[in-house]
């Protein structure tokens, strides 16, 4: 008989429990076939040779495969690859592999397409098509796993490519637990970063989920709502209400929030606007990224010479704050930050 499965990609041992015993088959055998899954990056019943032959045969009757492709695939020459991620309904995302040595950072994508429309990001050109499904977020680093080299291992996943992860949290959180299973990839919630440009519903949400050891990156972009409307036009709380939901986040005793700083040329690059950003940061436990404008094909806008990008640092150094220059990785194929792009019909 003929079993109508759901994703299995996206479902939690405990949820393959109920399933396989849906099936006739016992619930111990729910951890083999989420380890050969998620640990293994498996889905070919076949394969998993722990499995009786008549669990296999239901499995692959029924059908388990992650829901995206990988298309093209651009190397840098700082060894940066960046990898289109087709999906089943014809529309495509851009994930990142970002090398340290043998470490790989991956950035994947939340959304195809992004209602926050930060006028210096090509990701949202185009405004939000849909959500990514919590199968094809974690799909893309099950299949990103042929893009590997030799000896390299994932070190860490960050929510930083397209989309604004608290947009579509319930998904995000399952892609989470998928991604920090024991049984499965067993990648320390440490080693996970997620993005926002600030949604104080979504920061609250989120601290509800997580016991602090989830790293957080915030993107301000501005230190003033009057230019952060300019830079971000569709983000509407405030910046005062956004650190006052930063100041309610748990985070563990070494844990900081990281503020990412998009420098664009004559708007949020001056002396004043990093005195305003230190004293808006002031009662938060943060390090500053600051990232000079990536240029790219749909924005006028330029990063700031880098006289000026050093003037911006020394004067939050000053202040007491921890602050980096973010390296440009991948710009070379349009792998940099705010360079990615979504693919729609």
């Amino acid at each position: 008989m003929k079993h109508t499965l759901p994703a299995l990609t996206a479902c939690l041992p405990e949820e393959l429990g109920a399933i396989l015993e849906e099936m006739g088959e016992p619930r111990f055998r729910a951890e083999q076939v989420f380890s050969w899954i998620h640990g293994r990056g498996e889905c070919d019943p076949d394969r998993m040779t722990n499995l009786p032959k008549r669990l296999r045969e239901a499995l692959r009757e029924s059908g388990i495969a992650w829901p995206v492709t990988i298309g093209e695939v651009l190397r840098a020459a700082d060894g940066t690859r960046k990898l289109e991620i087709r999906l089943e309904d014809g529309l495509s995302v851009e994930t990142v592999l970002i090398p340290e040595g043998e470490k790989l950072t991956q950035c994947v994508s939340t959304q195809v397409g992004c209602a926050v429309g930060c006028v210096f990001c090509r990701s949202g050109k185009a405004g939000l098509v849909r959500n990514l499904t919590a199968a094809e977020i974690v799909g893309q680093i099950q299949v990103a796993r042929s893009e590997h080299a030799p000896g390299e291992a994932l070190r860490n996943v960050v929510f930083m490519g397209i989309g604004e992860p608290l947009h579509n949290l319930a998904q995000v959180k399952r892609a989470l637990d998928l991604i920090a299973h024991p049984k499965g990839m067993d990648l320390s919630t440490r080693r996970i970063t997620i993005s926002t440009v600030g949604v104080v519903r979504g920061l609250d949400r989120l601290a509800a989920m997580t016991d602090g050891h989830l790293a957080l990156a915030v993107s301000l972009h501005a230190a003033d709502d009057e230019t952060r409307r300019r830079l971000v036009p569709k983000a509407r709380d405030r910046l005062e209400d956004i650190v006052e939901a930063l100041v309610r986040f748990p985070l563990s005793k070494r844990r900081r929030i990281t503020i990412e700083y998009v420098l664009v040329k004559g708007v949020n690059d001056s002396p004043h606007a990093a005195r305003r950003l230190a004293r808006l940061l002031a009662p938060l436990k943060v390090k500053v990224n600051l990232l000079p404008l990536n240029p790219h094909d749909k924005t006028d806008l330029a990063p700031p010479d880098e006289a000026a990008v050093l003037a911006f640092q020394s004067i939050l150094t000053h202040k007491g704050l921890s602050v980096f220059l973010r390296k440009r990785r991948g710009d070379d194929i349009g792998a940099a930050c705010g360079q990615l792009l979504s693919t729609v019909k």
